[in-house]
């Protein structure tokens, strides 16, 4: 299962692979469940996955910068202590 599709930056960074999987999936009942459509699927899913660990570097490198900030001033406080 997939996360939502709405957000601005999942259809940006994957609309191709939205595209595609909606198309199969317009076929009808029979190509979702027999499997024709799980090539589009995975498609979509390494492309959020890949979206996804992006996003999750990004926030972890914000992180480190704020927490280096954070450490930087307790040094500071201390020496002045």
């Amino acid at each position: 299962m997939h996360p939502h599709l709405l957000t601005e930056a999942k259809q940006q960074a994957c609309k191709e692979y939205i595209a595609q999987l909606e198309e199969c999936h317009a076929r009808g009942f029979i190509a979702r469940s027999t499997g024709v459509c799980n090539e589009q699927k995975h498609a979509l899913t390494m492309c959020l996955r890949g979206e996804r660990l992006e996003r999750t570097k990004r926030n972890r490198e914000e992180a480190d910068r704020r927490n280096e900030i954070k450490r930087k001033a307790w040094e500071k406080l201390e020496a002045e202590s």
